[in-house]
């Protein structure tokens, strides 16, 4: 496995039956990352609890920089290419906007949502490309008993933009951190990306606007995943953490042009819609008190 060849713990594959597709894979307990980092997001500043999640953070991000070493062979990992980031955001339309809020978006907002994509689209393309996990985030990162953090639900990781697992982690879509706190961190992960995968020089700037532009994209598909999870598969808990990935996404646009108009659209269009769902609460403040 190309992630356990670079130190990453995976579940090992203990058994395969093809013949009716199971598979027997190492247990890693129940212990989640998430609680953790929750705790600590809620604590005080230098608090125990604090200081512990900013140790699991460091942790991660060292797990994160095993995976982008793992070499990025096309036989084995896709593309994370225009196509798929562009399916990946129309769920946005069918799912979260018109299935979900009924909602039938006209030529001229269909219009300014493709221009907000390929936008988004460009951004992905300009970065790095690495192996990406594309779902890392702390509900499939878990605590082992020998201290390391095991790393699941990777099947779908592909060749994409170098800040988009750090998205997932920072941005994590069942737990909020302050933008302060993020901000030091994308900065302090970019210098061991220079430093330890040496990566080329890239301004402060241009990486955290990567960062924030690759997590408009992941957020705005979250809300069309999240949509058809509860919509298509009756998975309806997942409706309670579309205000936080709303609020990620709200955040991000206003600090671009074709975003701005997005940011507008959304607050004109949709929102007032939004206190119709048992669902809702305030955007502004999500995930700002335990859940």
């Amino acid at each position: 496995m190309a992630f356990q060849r670079c130190g990453v713990s995976t579940p090992k594959i203990l058994a395969v039956d093809f013949a009716n597709g199971f598979f027997l894979l190492e247990d890693f307990g129940h212990q989640l990352l998430h609680p953790e980092l929750l705790a600590g997001s809620l604590a005080e500043e230098n608090s125990p609890a604090r200081l512990s999640a900013a140790n699991y953070y460091q942790q991660a991000e060292s797990v994160l920089l095993d995976i982008h070493a793992v070499q990025p062979t096309s036989s084995v990992f896709p593309a994370y290419d225009a196509q798929l980031l562009q399916s990946e955001m129309d769920l946005f339309g069918h799912w979260f906007v018109g299935e979900l809020l009924g909602v039938e978006l006209n030529d001229q907002e269909s219009s300014m949502l493709n221009a907000l994509f390929c936008r988004l689209i460009e951004s992905a393309a300009e970065q790095p490309q690495v192996v990406v996990h594309r779902d890392y985030h702390s509900r499939n990162l878990m605590l082992l008993e020998d201290g390391a953090l095991g790393v699941i639900d990777f099947q779908d990781a592909v060749i994409g933009p170098i800040t988009y697992d750090l998205v997932s982690l920072l941005k994590d879509c069942y737990l909020h951190l302050p933008r302060e706190q993020v901000i030091n961190r994308v900065l302090d992960y970019k210098k061991r990306l220079e430093t330890e995968l040496s990566m080329g020089p890239i301004s402060d700037e241009q990486f955290i606007r990567w960062f924030d532009l690759i997590g408009l994209q992941r957020h705005i598909k979250v809300l069309g995943i999240f949509a058809r999870l509860s919509l298509r598969d009756g998975k309806h808990a997942y409706l309670k953490d579309l205000p936080l990935v709303i609020r990620y996404a709200l955040e991000a646009a206003q600090g671009f042009e074709q975003g701005r108009a997005f940011y507008d659209w959304f607050i004109q269009r949709i929102e007032p819609l939004l206190p119709n769902h048992d669902w809702y609460r305030d955007w502004h403040t999500a995930g700002d008190n335990a859940q």
